[in-house]
């Protein structure tokens, strides 16, 4: 096997092995003292605060008092530890009732998975690209899945409105990432009215669209509004299929 490949498949195996089948505390040396979710929990707090940019294992340990090398003993770097920092973040899915409809479920599903953005910013950039996913990631996508049970939709479209409808979430929880108590239109208003101002003549269309939702209260209703016109493809779909 190529070098390259062979680090990458040890990599993965030893996520694997972390996420799903966490390894015992060390036999050897002194008695353990920490636990992977107390490691997960310390990196949370930093990029909490400072973005995940600033979580380094030498961070991390000075945190817990303890030196780098005795955290190499539970987590072998970052990667693992990020992975850790995401399954513990993003946490178990919500239970969500198995008898409400299917459009129901899946909102319900968003609007708490748009929460555990908002609360933890820098998991929506650590949770992009192929990786190695741990069971409550898994089971987030389980609960969405589940959702559309019996509504006649094949697999891979059932797939399809699940990524579609965390596209939207993660989107929306992208552009107010770092300022916690704002939506996105709140975020951008500020910026914006400051560019329209003395170019009215350029961007009558924008300026209007703007004036007319500050009328009619259209503003701060972005998630709420992407939510329902995805759900309302989905439902024209799920109708067609069970009339066919």
């Amino acid at each position: 096997m190529d070098p390259v490949n062979a680090t990458g498949a040890t990599q993965r195996q030893r996520l694997i092995d972390l996420l799903w089948q966490p390894l015992s505390p060390p036999r050897r040396g002194p008695r353990p003292t920490l636990t992977l979710t107390v490691i997960a929990q310390a990196g949370i707090a930093i990029a909490d605060a400072d973005g995940l940019g600033a979580v380094t294992m030498q961070r991390v340990a000075e945190s817990l008092d303890v030196t780098k090398m005795a955290l190499y003993r539970y987590v072998p770097g970052k990667t693992e530890l990020v992975a850790l920092m995401i399954e513990t973040g993003i946490g178990e899915p919500p239970a969500l009732p198995a008898d409400a409809p299917w459009r129901d479920q899946l909102d319900a599903w968003a609007r708490q998975m748009y929460e555990r953005f908002r609360r933890h910013p820098w998991a929506v950039a650590a949770t992009v690209g192929v990786r190695v996913l741990g069971p409550h990631e898994l089971g987030w996508m389980e609960r969405a899945i589940a959702a559309l049970d019996g509504t006649r939709l094949h697999g891979g479209e059932k797939l399809d409105v699940a990524v579609l409808v965390i596209g939207h979430v993660r989107n929306l929880a992208q552009q107010v990432a770092g300022i916690p108590t704002e939506t996105p239109e709140q975020a951008m208003a500020p910026g914006l009215s400051d560019l329209l101002r003395g170019r009215e003549q350029r961007f009558p269309a924008l300026l209007e669209a703007v004036a007319s939702a500050a009328v009619h209260d259209g503003r701060d209703q972005a998630l709420d509004f992407g939510l329902s016109r995805i759900l309302d493809g989905v439902q024209l779909l799920v109708t067609e299929r069970a009339q066919s």
